[in-house]
């Protein structure tokens, strides 16, 4: 059977490609065609268009980008027609895909949307939209099911991707156990315009923790000469390419900033701050619109404040350093922390394996149409 997957973001790529290799091995004639990465690519599938090509983030960068974003829809509603697939999986990226959806219905090329744009955040009127036009929707986060439940509106969880992720990297990779290097990493996001907001402010923190070495995890397509500005400064600061799991495997805690990152750093137990500082006028527009209680996937699962939040004009530097200090200092609040993390990666793990579960759901529901 055909497949036509479209990710448009690093976390797409990862688990669009352990879907992927689900999919090859309940289908042995599966065919992939997708927008994604080198990820999903390397799983099997014919790469159309990289997502560095389409990450925009914010309001008003979306808004400067517009007719590059238009120019991309027009392309893909071309491919996918040329390709003629059984069944469109559209991953996360709603701006785009949701677009896309609704062009498909009409042209009756049925659609599961694995993992669920976060409606439940802001524009929850898109509920309805998701409703008309995509025939089966995958969840993840397991507040999800109750959300789309009172819209009456039926939804599977699958369980998280990234459990099976990190737990099966973790069994690979353990630390040596004569690893003496205290290390502070420091996730400054994967974007050039979010990385130049919130990296200065995390590289500053340094100073005040000569005895620690911190390690910036670069962003994969990110070129080496656009950090060496930032990292030339400082003495105890270093950075990696492609190894961000190896850095929280090692890691005795982290700045992170907000998104997937968190609940990687969560599932590896390193305790975190969790740090945001985006475009002035896009945060106070998503300040008004946007519904949710917390900006990190940890807090926002276990719906209460277990890391801590410093967003936009309480992401100083001075502020990094003493929620770092309580971290690194407290140890009440390690053990807390840790407690709060198990309980966390048990909540997640009540669905089961995500790619698994998600492979077999779509392959059944493509066999009945």
């Amino acid at each position: 059977m055909k497949y036509y997957i479209i990710a448009g973001e690093a976390s797409g790529d990862l688990h669009g490609s352990n879907l992927i290799k689900q999919l090859h091995r309940l289908d042995i004639t599966a065919d992939v065609r997708c927008w994604g990465g080198q990820m999903m690519e390397s799983a099997g599938a014919t790469l159309v268009k990289d997502y560095k090509t389409l990450a925009f983030m914010g309001f008003v960068e979306v808004i400067m980008n517009l007719s590059t974003i238009l120019k991309n829809i027009k392309f893909c509603k071309q491919d996918i027609q040329s390709f003629q697939p059984d069944i469109l999986i559209l991953i996360d990226y709603p701006g785009f895909n949701i677009r896309i959806a609704e062009w498909a219905k009409k042209e009756g090329i049925k659609t599961v949307y694995y993992i669920s744009p976060q409606i439940w955040a802001w524009k929850e009127n898109r509920v309805h939209t998701i409703k008309k036009y995509v025939d089966k929707m995958l969840v993840i986060l397991p507040f999800e099911k109750d959300f789309y439940s009172k819209w009456q509106y039926k939804v599977e969880y699958v369980g998280h991707p990234l459990v099976e992720v990190i737990e099966s990297f973790r069994a690979a990779n353990l630390p040596s156990s004569t690893h003496k290097i205290k290390t502070i990493a420091l996730l400054p996001g994967s974007r050039k315009q979010e990385i130049n907001k919130k990296l200065p402010v995390m590289l500053e923190v340094s100073k005040a923790f000569p005895d620690y070495h911190f390690v910036v995890a670069k962003a994969p397509g990110q070129e080496d000469a656009f950090y060496e500005p930032f990292l030339a400064p400082y003495k105890n600061v270093s950075a990696l390419a492609g190894r961000t799991y190896d850095l929280l495997n090692q890691a005795t805690a982290a700045l992170v900033t907000s998104g997937t990152a968190t609940l990687e750093t969560a599932l590896f137990g390193v305790p975190q701050v969790v740090c945001y500082k985006g475009n002035p006028l896009s945060y106070q527009i998503a300040k008004r619109v946007i519904k949710v209680k917390y900006i990190s996937l940890v807090n926002l699962i276990m719906d209460k404040p277990v890391v801590k939040e410093l967003i936009q004009h309480e992401m100083t530097t001075e502020n990094c350093i003493k929620e770092l200090k309580e971290l690194l200092e407290n140890p009440a609040r390690k053990q807390q922390l840790q407690q709060d993390y198990f309980k966390l990666k048990n909540l997640l793990l009540q669905g089961g394996n995500a790619s698994s579960n998600a492979a077999s759901i779509i392959y059944e529901f493509v066999k009945k149409q």
